[in-house]
């Protein structure tokens, strides 16, 4: 079967993809240099923000307005600047500041593309490894440009589900959907970034991922990978207020998604 790609999709996602191993190499190069950057925390001390997180969205910013300068951006660092027509680019420069504060590698770039309340573009690159996962509306899914593909064999029981928390989650609601996945015969992962543990999701790397609250710009480029590799998620709330605003974020293969859905509740 012949899938038909606009031209405007294409070229996003070539761009998405070259804008997320330039912003790679930026924040990989403050990275290495952490212990001279100055960390600020926002609304509690696990929620920080460096210079590396402005400047490499400042970068993506600058590189979006010279390919597209009408389209609008969402960005977590500097919000959202309305633009001319139904592109909106839906960006975090670096998700997974604390590990990366912390010199771990589980960090990335999240580059996602709306056309209206559709995502048709997402790349997630992880610096540290080298690894660029990157897909569009009707592109598929890929790896370093190797195709993903997710069947039913990934279960909750036989592949691990990466999980995710923050001040936003009640400690009862954590504990009650771990509990329910361990007495299912479930295991668990956490990384501190979901938008690359959303990408280990479209790779088959992990059966599934449930976040009680996330923003826009953590999942969206993890939940277009996961549409054009055959997965499923639960749809993000893009409309008005709803794109700046959170909401729970679910996502699996296949074989998975009736369990985690019951399991978290939704």
């Amino acid at each position: 079967m012949t899938v038909h790609v606009s031209v405007d999709i294409q070229s996003r996602f070539e761009l998405a993809k070259e804008i997320g191993r330039a912003a790679g190499a930026l924040a990989l190069a403050h990275f290495k240099a952490r212990d001279r950057l100055v960390i600020e925390s926002k609304e509690n001390l696990h929620d920080v923000v460096s210079a590396a997180d402005r400047e490499v969205e400042e970068l993506i910013r600058s590189r979006i307005a010279a390919g597209f300068p009408g389209d609008g951006v969402l960005g977590e660092e500097y919000g959202l600047a309305a633009g001319e027509n139904e592109y909106i680019w839906v960006i975090d420069p670096i998700d997974g500041t604390i590990p990366f504060v912390a010199g771990m590698p589980s960090w990335c770039v999240s580059i996602a593309v709306l056309k209206g309340e559709k995502v048709v573009v997402g790349a997630i690159y992880a610096p540290c490894v080298d690894e660029l996962y990157a897909a569009g509306e009707g592109l598929g899914a890929t790896l370093n440009g190797r195709p993903l593909l997710l069947d039913n064999s990934l279960t909750i029981k036989n592949r691990t589900i990466g999980f995710g928390a923050n001040h936003h989650a009640s400690p009862e609601g954590v504990a009650g959907f771990i509990r329910r996945l361990l007495e299912e015969g479930g295991n668990f992962m956490r990384n501190g970034s979901g938008a690359l543990t959303l990408a280990y999701v479209a790779a088959g790397k992990l059966a599934g991922y449930y976040e009680p609250y996330m923003h826009a710009w953590d999942c969206l480029g993890g939940y277009c990978l996961i549409a054009e590799a055959g997965g499923w998620h639960l749809p993000f709330p893009v409309a008005g207020a709803g794109l700046t605003s959170g909401a729970s974020v679910i996502a699996a293969a296949p074989g998975a998604v009736d369990d985690l859905r019951r399991l978290a509740g939704v």
